[in-house]
């Protein structure tokens, strides 16, 4: 694997092969020394076009949990604000070494434009471009969710898939990179999908994507799910009006406290609530649900860690989780 652009390019071995070695990677934050020297030497470079704070930080304490060295770049400030094109920035990264390149862009295609141009010899991550993907966070979804799955089975995570799991993701799918990369992972992995939202919110050929396609939350609910999936009513990528209120969107395609309570009162108490973060608590998401003992929200900080540590690590150094070394004696008492 060189680069990490989409998760419609997994196969369903490489993408089990990342989720355990992110269970390799998880038992790190556990140790007093929260640290593995796989990476030292290598740079990893942060190059931000979009603001970030989550998925940022996430990978910068990734890279530095492997020993890399971490370059964080800003479009904000720097010379791209000059007028400064991808390509410059690209070969200023190459000329200082840069062995890998987290990418987070505003045009989608700008991170496969940089992996496929030959401007870079760095291994590419994508963190999210446009209303494209962002495959790693569709990746720590599916460690959570597994974990879960496995749970509910009574069986071992590790080396397991999602056959069988309902997910719902529920929201602002049009504009939604989050959406796309779960859906393309979550299918690969065996689980059964089915987006909710309203019309407006839903992308020109969407019937055609490999999922089940609702208007109707309520209904979706009451069949049945493993896990629903919340999405950031994302208003800063809206030009139009595509619903008529807040209000409205929140009674009919938000998880308010009713929904809750209906869930509560259903007997499936192994559904978990998700969502990527940030929130619209009281538009997408009540403050009830989201602080529910079924809200996996601050188990996918935690999971992101471990998932891009092993995103790094494989595409630095073409290992497997068996491989990574754990810290030595004196290395722990550091």
């Amino acid at each position: 694997m060189k680069h990490l652009l989409s998760t419609a390019d997994l196969a369903k071995p490489d993408a089990v092969q990342i989720l355990d070695t992110a269970e390799e990677m998880s038992a790190v934050s556990l140790r007093e020394v929260k640290k593995l020297p796989v990476l030292r030497g290598r740079t990893v470079v942060n190059l931000f076009f979009e603001d970030s704070t989550r998925t940022r930080i996430s990978f910068e304490a990734a890279a530095k949990r492997l020993s890399a060295d971490v370059i964080n770049f800003a479009a904000k400030g720097s010379s791209v604000s000059k007028g400064e094109s991808l390509k410059d920035t690209a070969q200023t990264l190459e000329a200082m070494g840069a062995d890998a390149v987290v990418i987070r862009h505003w045009a989608s295609g700008a991170p496969a434009r940089l992996a496929g141009s030959g401007w870079i010899d760095a291994a590419v991550v994508n963190a999210g471009d446009g209303t494209h993907e962002h495959p790693t966070q569709a990746l720590l979804d599916a460690f959570t969710l597994r974990r879960t799955w496995a749970k509910l089975n009574g069986t071992a995570s590790t080396g397991t898939d999602l056959t069988g799991m309902k997910v719902a993701i529920v929201g602002d799918i049009l504009h939604s990179r989050v959406a796309r990369s779960n859906l393309w992972l979550l299918r690969t992995l065996g689980a059964d999908v089915t987006m909710v939202a309203p019309p407006t919110l839903l992308p020109v050929g969407s019937r055609d994507w490999p999922c089940t396609i609702s208007y109707d939350l309520d209904a979706t609910l009451a069949a049945g799910t493993d896990a629903v999936m919340m999405l950031r009513v994302q208003g800063e990528r809206m030009n139009a009006a595509y619903f008529p209120s807040t209000q409205e969107y929140s009674s009919r395609w938000g998880f308010n406290d009713l929904r809750l309570a209906a869930l509560d009162a259903s007997g499936r108490d192994g559904t978990i609530i998700m969502h990527p973060g940030p929130m619209n608590r009281g538009l997408e998401i009540s403050s009830a649900a989201a602080d529910s003992p079924r809200s996996t929200v601050l188990d996918q900080v935690r999971n992101g860690v471990a998932v891009r540590m092993a995103a790094l690590y494989l595409l630095l150094s073409g290992g497997t989780a068996s491989a990574a070394p754990a810290p030595t004696a004196a290395q722990e008492a550091k």
